[in-house]
């Protein structure tokens, strides 16, 4: 028979959560700058590395020349696959050098 002093305190025990405080960003298993990253860190990262007028003439689009945002840009990049792919190179560039 369980006592149910022991029992107590073995389900309080398995209640206790662990939290650990996020990761810097490490390299992945993969090899891969990319994997695990979202598109719009990608962009975050580029702007705050080239801001918007230097990443306006790295890729001439017009989500970065003209009223920039991230979310304009995410958007954009989204549904163009060719400009995210500059994008993406840029940032594999940034996070290799």
């Amino acid at each position: 028979m369980v006592d149910p002093a022991d029992k107590a305190a073995s389900d309080e025990a398995a209640s206790v959560e662990v939290v650990s405080a996020p990761a810097a960003v490490t390299p992945s298993p993969s090899g891969d700058p990319l994997h695990g990253v979202t598109l719009a860190t990608i962009i975050e990262r580029l702007h705050g590395a080239y801001g918007w007028d230097e990443l306006a003439r790295m890729v001439p689009v017009r989500c970065f020349q003209f009223d920039p945002s991230v979310q304009s840009s995410l958007k954009f990049l989204r549904r163009t696959p060719w400009a995210r792919a500059k994008v993406e190179a840029l940032y594999r560039d940034l996070v290799t050098t």
